[in-house]
């Protein structure tokens, strides 16, 4: 294999998983031949990713796939002690994740590293089974939630605390290179804590979504999760119940120690900057680094623009819980109503959460829209754009979506919710780039009737639609090509492999 230069840590996206990330990090790899790039990806379990989607560039050197959730070869149980010291040491490590005022220091993550999984410190099967791991779960319960269920809390303490042994086996195994970087928080981030440990070379994040944000919709909105409330407390404020909070905070200590051990942190906008200072990053290593597409990509398309807008509203993304895509099917049913002839077009992939696809199909039948919204599945982007009036985001977080410059480098005005970056894409992020004028409108959260108003808006004025069209195109021209966006990454990868020479 050749020297790697670059070792990409990848949890739940590319090269298994289609989506904007994934794009991205198939962009990057792309964009800069004269890195070896090896990829390391993480994911939940095996059946979740059955193949890849992308054609690998020949810059990867090498690729290797690790599944957190996956449970194969337990031993029996059998009574054990446990190494005393070894747990000394967990039971510290699993305080900072109960309390996450405090970050894990690097003597801890070494501790970490020499201690999971090896016979020497603390064996899964210890983990599982020994006295010294019952006295810490015991102890761990009467600190922090002792008026939790203990069944619930044994559990919850079982399935978080596992994948820190499965991380801690691969960041010992993986090979030499000299520079880690990770496309997220999470357990990529903390694998990257861990390897910048073992290895002692530089450690670059990139924050596409804030991760642990992200985390905290998902576990707000999970129905896995059994509240435990009295029937007698009616108040709209109740704490959240401890079983989320637990996860929470685990995934917030993974966040800090990632931000702690990383020599550079890049968010995609200014947003995202503050919201990474305000859950622990230090200022002074974070930085931004804006998306940039190919505009050449998209030159047929914006030349093919018609002379009307189509009656054609796409959104083009995952179909998956945080992309909202209710509220699109709703915001076609209220427009529809007024634009008869209007069609919603759902382009992009399906496989990633099967049932919530069936619901939103059985909300388009139940709405009587089974004529006028229409899964597309993938789609070429390039293609597909000249046939669409208006391109809508109706998510409940995005960071900076590459679909919405995509839409405008091919002249498509666009609509999206005021999440992220979407209002500076769309208005402009200075005084400046505002004077290029609006390329389409955010709308709030979960609002079909705001969103079909300004679809309705931008389809009814030719004049206004192309206007919008252009000014999307001049701001992707002026501040979005992706030649910035390499050249950005390649002096933060110069910079950091030149210590070591």
């Amino acid at each position: 294999m050749k020297p790697i230069d670059i070792c990409l840590l990848l949890e739940g996206t590319y090269p298994y998983v289609r989506g904007g990330v994934s794009s991205w990090v198939h962009q990057l790899i792309n964009g800069l031949p004269q890195f070896h790039f090896y990829l390391v990806f993480v994911g939940g379990t095996k059946s979740f990713y059955p193949k890849q989607h992308y054609t690998l560039p020949d810059n990867v050197v090498g690729i290797e796939e690790h599944f957190l959730m996956d449970k194969t070869g337990l031993i029996a149980p059998q009574p054990r002690l446990g190494n005393e010291s070894a747990f000394a040491l967990w039971k510290s490590v699993l305080s900072h994740f109960q309390k996450t005022e405090a970050t894990l220091s690097s003597e801890q993550l070494q501790g970490l590293l020499e201690k999971l999984g090896e016979k020497n410190g603390i064996g899964y099967d210890d983990f599982l089974y020994s006295e010294h791991s019952w006295e810490v779960l015991v102890d761990l319960y009467m600190e922090n939630a002792e008026n939790q269920s203990f069944v619930d809390y044994f559990w919850t303490f079982r399935n978080i605390y596992s994948p820190l042994f499965i991380l801690a086996k691969v960041a010992r195994g993986i090979p030499k290179a000299r520079l880690f970087h990770s496309i997220s928080t999470g357990y990529a981030g903390f694998l990257g804590a861990l390897v910048k440990q073992k290895q002692q070379v530089p450690y670059v994040l990139t924050e596409h979504g804030i991760y642990t944000k992200e985390r905290k919709i998902d576990l707000t909105q999970a129905t896995w999760i059994k509240d435990r409330q009295s029937a007698l407390d009616t108040s709209l404020h109740r704490k959240m119940e401890q079983t989320r909070q637990t996860w929470i905070q685990f995934f917030e200590q993974l966040g800090r120690s990632a931000y702690h051990q990383a020599d550079d942190i890049v968010a995609l906008y200014g947003g995202n900057r503050l919201r990474q200072i305000q859950d622990g990053a230090p200022p002074e290593k974070t930085s931004v680094i804006v998306n940039g597409i190919n505009m050449k990509r998209f030159t047929k398309a914006y030349q093919e623009r018609s002379v009307s807008p189509p009656k054609v509203a796409g959104l083009i993304g995952r179909v998956v819980p945080i992309k909202d895509i209710k509220t699109f099917i709703r915001s076609i049913r209220v427009a529809v109503n007024a634009e008869p002839n209007l069609e919603g077009w759902i382009i992009g992939p399906t496989e990633e959460d099967p049932g919530y696809v069936k619901e939103c199909e059985l909300l388009i039948s139940s709405l009587g829209l089974t004529d006028k919204v229409k899964f597309l599945g993938m789609q070429n982007v390039a293609e597909i754009l000249p046939k669409i009036g208006v391109c809508m985001l109706t998510s409940i977080s995005e960071a900076q979506p590459l679909v919405l410059l995509e839409a405008m480098a091919a002249g498509v005005p666009c609509i999206a919710t005021d999440v992220g970056s979407c209002r500076e894409i769309l208005e402009g992020m200075d005084e400046q780039d505002r004077q290029l004028g609006e390329c389409g409108y955010t709308i709030s959260i979960a609002d079909p009737n705001q969103a079909s108003a300004a679809l309705l808006k931008i389809l009814s004025d030719d004049k206004r639609w192309h206007e919008m069209g252009d000014n999307g195109f001049n701001r992707v021209q002026a501040y979005y090509q992706e030649s910035m966006m390499y050249q950005r990454y390649q002096q933060l990868y110069e910079e950091r492999l030149a210590w070591q020479e």
